[in-house]
C-alpha cells in the first residue's frame, strides 16, 4: 500500500486529479451558495438548506458524485497494468508476498487516496455548519459516505480491469466500459420476471442517491460491500490463475462461484424483512409521518397491491413490465414498516383513454389492437388477458381503463388507489395513506341530496360536482381522498350510515315528507352542507330557516373594471379558524374565495342552539346587497339607498357547531353561494383575486370528518432555513473555494515533484 502511494504521488496524474476535483468542488458549492442567497435577497426563506447546499438533488455532493467515473479510472489504470507492463510482476510473484497481499494492498492504496478527496469534501461541509443555521449534521455526513463508498466501488472495479490488460488506457475504458453497463443494466430484461429482478439488483444507478437524501439503508451498504467484494476475488482470481497456471474451465468456475455467492447475497440481503433503515436527516423526510405508521400499524394480516394495467390505456408505460421494480419503489416506505405486502400486477387489453389508437386502429377491436400493440413493441401476448376476464375477478369498470390498484387486506376489505392527471402523476403519502385508513377504520359516507334540480355529485359539467367530488383522475377528490359519495333522495329517512348531506342549488322545494326526513337528521345532529344560490332562496329558506339562518334576497356585489359585478372575492374571516386551523395560512398569504352570484347569509334566530361563526365575508366597503341591476354583463350597479342598499360587510359563509347528548359536534356549513363548488369555478384563475376555492372544500370536509380526512402528512419544515453570510461575502467565499484552495494543492504538488526529483 505505501509502495503503490509513493508511485501514486510521485507521478502528476494523483495531484492534477485533486486539484480538478478542488476546482469543480469550489465552483459546485459556490453556484449553490449563489442561488441559497439569491433566494434570501428576493424575501424567500430556504427549504432545507443543508440539502441545497451538501445533498439532495442539486447539491455539490451531487454533481461531484456524477463526476466520480472521470477520476477514478485514472487513478486505478496503472495499479496492475504498469507491472504488466514493465514485467515487474514477475519479481511480485517471486517476493515472499501473496497475491491476496498484493490485491488488498493495491486497492488500499486508492482507498486511502479517497480519504483525500473525502477531506477536500470536508471543508464545504464544515464551512456549512458555520454558515448555515440550525445546519443537519447527520444529513451531511451521510451524504459523504455515500460518496466514499462509491469512490471505492469505482476502484474495485478499477483494479480488477487493471489486471486483465497491460495496457492501461485499455484499463481506464474498461473501467468506464463497466460502470457503464453497472449503470445502464437495470434497464435490461425488465419485460421478463427472472431477469428483471437480477439486472435490478445488478444496477448501480442511484445507488448512493439515497445517500444524498440523508437515508442509511442496510440494503445498498450491502450491495457496495458485495460488488467490491466481487471485482476484489475476480482480480484474485485472475492474479491466482496466471500464478498458478490454472486451467481456463478451473478461472471461469472460479468467477462463477463468486458471482452466484454475491447474487445469492444480494437477494437475501435485498428481501423487505432483512433491510434495516436509518433516517439521518433532522426531521426524518425520508419516513412516513407518524399519522401514516401508526395507520400501516394496525393492519394485521396480509395485504396485497393488485395493479391493474391497460396497454390501450395512455397509462400503460407508468407500470409496464419494463417500470415495474421502479413503481414498487414508489411503496418502499410503507414497505419498511410493512414487509409483508405482496405486490401483484394483472396486464390486460380493453377500451382506453387514449386517442391515438382510436385513429390508428379503426375499426379493429380490442384484441386486434393488442396483438398490434405487441408485434410493434414485441410483447408477449400471452401475458396479457381481457377487460372481460378482469371484471370477473375485479369490478373495475368505473375507471375508463386507466392504471388503478387495489389494496386488499386478508379479511376481503378493499380500498383503491389511483393515478392522476397533473405534472406528479402517482399517489403522495396523503393518498396512499388514506386508502389504507380506510382498511382498518370507517370511511365517511357524502350524501349529495337529489331530486329538486341540485347540484350532482357525478355531473361533470360547468355547473356540477363531480370535480371535487366522484372525478377518479383528480388527486384531491373526495373519493381520492378517503371518503365514500353517493346521491341520496330525501323521500325515505336519511340511512344511519350517511356522514354528511348536502344540500345545494334546489330548484323546487321540499314536500312535507322530505322536509321530515331532512329535519329528523338535523336533529340528531347529522352534519351538513347547505349552499344557497341566488332566485333560490324561496325554496332554501326553510331548510336554513330551521337553523335559524335566512338567505337574504337580492345578490351580492363588489363593482371592479375587471370583472363582473356578482362575482365577489370573499375574504376568510377569523372565524374559519374554529372550523379549520389551517385556515390561517389562507388568511396569513391574502387568499379569497370566488363567489359568483352569491346571496347574503342572516342570523334570524339565536336559539337554536348553535354556535355561529362567519367563515367568508365581503368588504365593508365597495360591497353591498344589489337589488335591482339583473344583467351585469351590460349594466353597472349603483347604490339605491332608497331601497334599502347599504355598502357594508354581509356574511357569505357560516359555521354552525352544537353539542346533543351522547353525539359528536355537529358541524353545519352554509354558503350562500353553489358556484363556488362547482366545476367552472374550480378550474377557473382570476388574476389578482387569490381564489383559494379547492382549499375551502378540502378544509371544510375536513372539519366534517373530524379531521379524520383527508389524511394530514404535512412534515415539520426544517430549521436550516437560513444562511448566516451576507451577498457581499460570495466574492470572498468564491476566491477561497474556486482559487486558493485549488492554487494551494496546484502550489505544493509542484514543490513536492521537483524535490523529489532534485533527490
Amino acid at each position: 500500500m505505501k509502495t503503490e502511494l509513493r508511485v501514486l504521488f510521485f507521478s502528476p496524474i494523483a495531484w492534477m486529479v485533486l486539484v480538478v476535483f478542488a476546482f469543480q468542488l469550489g465552483v459546485g458549492y459556490c453556484d449553490r451558495l449563489s442561488d441559497g442567497l439569491r433566494s434570501l435577497a428576493m424575501g424567500y426563506s430556504l427549504y432545507n438548506a443543508t440539502a441545497s447546499l451538501i445533498g439532495g438533488y442539486r447539491g455539490v455532493f451531487s454533481e461531484m458524485l456524477n463526476n466520480l467515473y472521470l477520476y477514478i479510472p485514472l487513478l486505478t489504470m496503472g495499479l496492475m497494468s504498469r507491472e504488466l507492463s514493465s514485467g515487474s510482476i514477475k519479481l511480485l510473484y517471486s517476493s515472499p508476498v501473496s497475491n491476496l497481499q498484493i490485491i488488498v494492498g493495491k486497492y488500499l492504496s486508492v482507498v486511502v487516496y479517497g480519504v483525500i478527496l473525502v477531506a477536500v469534501l470536508l471543508i464545504p461541509l464544515i464551512f456549512s455548519v458555520i454558515i448555515v443555521k440550525s445546519a443537519d449534521i447527520q444529513f451531511m455526513f451521510t451524504a459523504l459516505l455515500g460518496v466514499f463508498i462509491t469512490i471505492c466501488t469505482y476502484a474495485a472495479i478499477g483494479l480488477f480491469m487493471s489486471t486483465i490488460t497491460k495496457y492501461q488506457v485499455v484499463a481506464a475504458i474498461g473501467t468506464l466500459a463497466i460502470l457503464a453497463i453497472l449503470n445502464f443494466i437495470g434497464n435490461v430484461g425488465q419485460d421478463i420476471d427472472f431477469v428483471r429482478d437480477l439486472t435490478y439488483w445488478l444496477s448501480i444507478s442511484g445507488r448512493s442517491k439515497i445517500f444524498l437524501e440523508g437515508m442509511i439503508c442496510s440494503r445498498d451498504i450491502i450491495y457496495f460491500l458485495l460488488v467490491i467484494f466481487m471485482f476484489l476475488a475476480f482480480a484474485f482470481i485472475k492474479l491466482q490463475g496466471e500464478r498458478l497456471k490454472s486451467s481456463t474451465l478451473k478461472t471461469v468456475g472460479s468467477y462463477l462461484i463468486v458471482f452466484v455467492f454475491v447474487l445469492v447475497g444480494g437477494y437475501i440481503s435485498s428481501r423487505p424483512v432483512m433491510i434495516v433503515y436509518y433516517d439521518a436527516t433532522a426531521t426524518k423526510l425520508n419516513t412516513l409521518t407518524k399519522n401514516s405508521q401508526e395507520i400501516v400499524k394496525k393492519i394485521d394480516g396480509g395485504l396485497t397491491l393488485t395493479t391493474y394495467v391497460n396497454l390501450l390505456d395512455d397509462t400503460w408505460y407508468h407500470a409496464s413490465p419494463s417500470s415495474k421494480n421502479y413503481d414498487m419503489d414508489r411503496f418502499e416506505r410503507y414497505v419498511r414498516f410493512k414487509p409483508d405486502i405482496t405486490f401483484e400486477y394483472v396486464y390486460y387489453y380493453g377500451p382506453g383513454t387514449s386517442s391515438h389508437y382510436d385513429k390508428v386502429y379503426k375499426g379493429l377491436g380490442p384484441k386486434e389492437r393488442m396483438l398490434k400493440v405487441c408485434e410493434g413493441y414485441d410483447y408477449n401476448p400471452d401475458m396479457f388477458i381481457s377487460a372481460e376476464e378482469v371484471q370477473k375477478v375485479e369490478d373495475i369498470s368505473a375507471e375508463n381503463g386507466r392504471i388503478v390498484r387495489v389494496f386488499k387486506r386478508e379479511n376481503g376489505q378493499k380500498a383503491y388507489l389511483r393515478i392522476y392527471n397533473d405534472m406528479y402523476v402517482h399517489p403522495f403519502e396523503s393518498e396512499i395513506t388514506a386508502a389504507l385508513k380506510t382498511l382498518v377504520d370507517k370511511s365517511p359516507l357524502i350524501a349529495f341530496v337529489t331530486g329538486h334540480g341540485e347540484r350532482a355529485c357525478d355531473d361533470f359539467g360547468d355547473r356540477g360536482y363531480a370535480a371535487f367530488a366522484k372525478n377518479p383522475t383528480f388527486r384531491n377528490a373526495l373519493i381520492n381522498q378517503g371518503f365514500r359519495v353517493q346521491d341520496l333522495t330525501l323521500e325515505q329517512p336519511v340511512p344511519d350510515n350517511v356522514d354528511v348531506l348536502v344540500i345545494s342549488d334546489m330548484k323546487v322545494p321540499f314536500t312535507p315528507e322530505e322536509f321530515v326526513n331532512y329535519s329528523s337528521f338535523v336533529d340528531k345532529g347529522g352534519n351538513l352542507i347547505i349552499l344557497g344560490e341566488v332566485k333560490r332562496q324561496k325554496n332554501m329558506n326553510p331548510i336554513v330557516e330551521k337553523l335559524g339562518l335566512h338567505f337574504a334576497d337580492g345578490i351580492l356585489v363588489a363593482p371592479s373594471k375587471q370583472y363582473l359585478d356578482d362575482v365577489i372575492a370573499a375574504r376568510i374571516t377569523e372565524g374559519a379558524l374554529k372550523a379549520s386551523p389551517y385556515f390561517a395560512q389562507l388568511i396569513q398569504r391574502g387568499y379569497t374565495v370566488i363567489t359568483p352570484s352569491a346571496c347574503a347569509i342572516e342570523i334570524i334566530d339565536s336559539t337554536k342552539g348553535f354556535e355561529i361563526s362567519e367563515v367568508l365575508a365581503t368588504n365593508s366597503q365597495g360591497s353591498w346587497i344589489e337589488y335591482e341591476t339583473t344583467d351585469f354583463i351590460n349594466e353597472k350597479s349603483t347604490i339605491n339607498d332608497k331601497i334599502g342598499e347599504v355598502e357594508r360587510s354581509n356574511s357569505v359563509m357560516l359555521y354552525l357547531t352544537r353539542f346533543i347528548k351522547d353525539k359528536p359536534q355537529q358541524r353545519i356549513f352554509v354558503i350562500g353561494d353553489s358556484d363556488c363548488l362547482s366545476t367552472k369555478e374550480l378550474s377557473t384563475s382570476r388574476a389578482g383575486l387569490n381564489g383559494a376555492n379547492f382549499n375551502l372544500v378540502t378544509e371544510m370536509f375536513r372539519s366534517l370528518s373530524y379531521d379524520e380526512y383527508p389524511i394530514e402528512t404535512e412534515r415539520v419544515r426544517p430549521p436550516d432555513n437560513n444562511l448566516y453570510i451576507s451577498q457581499g461575502a460570495l466574492v470572498w467565499i468564491k476566491i477561497l473555494f474556486v482559487w486558493l484552495i485549488p492554487l494551494g494543492i496546484m502550489g505544493y504538488s509542484i514543490v513536492f515533484l521537483i524535490r523529489r526529483k532534485r533527490r
